[in-house]
């Protein structure tokens, strides 16, 4: 009976250990191994009279299952009518070593004790073969809620689902009156800025530490938006920027008026530099949306400036949140390098010229650019 129970106890410990039931597992796998203990032991005890390591043994185990029946009592009924047995089958050892308990009562406990753990190895079999609860285990008897549950802290800012209308229209009504918030792009998440609000562009600095000399380049919806601007742009550059946008790639442009026309108001002066301006139009429908309601928005990462880009809602809050007003959450990145910037101010003398490497690469980018020139 002791070496059977002993080998349902090795199979229940396994079986726990695959559903993480770490507890359960190691109580199965001790409980196993003092079987074998005790099947030495007595052979010990016939052979040789009373042992006294193997008392010794029994009562720091008791000390020991005491414990784990404190534990087991947390996690299922089947767990702890186990622990108990074991208690009293090792204090049967005991007894026994001392020549003062009937052979036929631990007989008894040795045969309820197998019954326990064939149960619970056949229900935590069946129970994770099927995937639920096809054989009761019981509920535990008291239980410890999480701590973090109960004290989790509210974000620091308002954090609206992308997929939610109502989500876009929070963020979009948060940046039309100056707030800055963090939204999702196409590539890494980014900080956004209305561009009829200057002092929010200068706030994506301060929030940053962005150097001034570094230059915001702008997002628009949609290249219709641009021609609508009017502006001075060779039939060449036109062509390149219709093969690439929507997409990770950023053209800088030359700047002038019609950028006032376009949208961006009194943000002027606070966005590209003094003489070009970086233009991308994204490829995500949730921020071409916002870009909708808001109009051109001044945009740069949404990482703290030197270090590395935030590719999750989650690293948007928790690096920048207490200095954000909203941040629009819309899950992992699609990707996690930046755009391919391209300067394209002098298209028709030289080309263009590789600025930044992003997630679109530079041979690409070229081949595109040949492949509208030769056209």
């Amino acid at each position: 009976l002791i070496l059977t129970g002993g080998f349902v106890q090795l199979l229940a410990g396994f079986l726990a250990f695959r559903k993480y039931d770490h507890l359960g597992g190691a109580a199965f796998l001790t409980f196993s191994a003092l079987s074998a203990d005790s099947i030495s032991g007595h052979l010990v005890n016939v052979g040789a009279g009373r042992s006294a390591g193997f008392t010794a043994g029994s009562i720091a185990f008791l000390v020991l299952n005491a414990f784990l029946m404190i534990l087991a009592s947390s996690f299922n009924v089947v767990l702890l009518c186990m622990t108990l047995a074991m208690e009293i089958l090792t204090i049967c050892f005991l007894l026994f070593t001392l020549e003062n308990l009937p052979l036929p009562f631990e007989i008894v406990m040795l045969s309820i004790f197998s019954i326990i753990c064939f149960y619970g190895a056949t229900a935590s079999l069946a129970n994770s073969m099927f995937g639920k609860d096809l054989m009761m285990m019981g509920p535990p008897l008291f239980t410890v809620e999480s701590s973090k549950k109960d004290t989790k802290e509210p974000p620091p800012c308002i954090c609206p689902k992308s997929h939610c209308t109502s989500g876009l229209r929070t963020i979009a009504k948060l940046l039309n009156t100056g707030a800055v918030c963090g939204v999702p792009t196409d590539t890494v998440y980014a900080l956004a800025a209305s561009c009829k609000h200057p002092q929010a562009i200068e706030k994506v600095y301060r929030i940053k530490d962005r150097p001034q000399e570094k230059p915001i380049c702008i997002f628009i919806s949609n290249l219709d938006q641009l021609r609508a601007a009017a502006p001075p742009i060779s039939p060449l550059l036109w062509e390149f920027m219709e093969n690439v946008y929507p997409g990770g790639i950023g053209c800088i442009i030359k700047k002038g008026e019609w950028l006032k026309k376009l949208g961006v108001g009194a943000g002027y002066s606070r966005v590209g530099t003094q003489d070009s301006i970086m233009i991308r139009v994204p490829d995500l429908t949730v921020l071409v949306h916002l870009i909708d309601m808001t109009g051109p928005l001044a945009i740069t990462s949404a990482n703290p400036s030197g270090e590395v880009d935030s590719t999750h809602h989650d690293m948007v809050i928790s690096r920048l949140g207490h200095k954000l007003e909203g941040v629009l959450c819309d899950g992992e990145s699609d990707e996690v390098v930046a755009s391919t910037v391209v300067n394209c101010t002098k298209i028709d003398e030289s080309g263009i010229t590789i600025v930044r490497e992003g997630c679109i690469p530079a041979g690409k980018v070229m081949q595109i650019f040949e492949s509208v020139k030769n056209r």
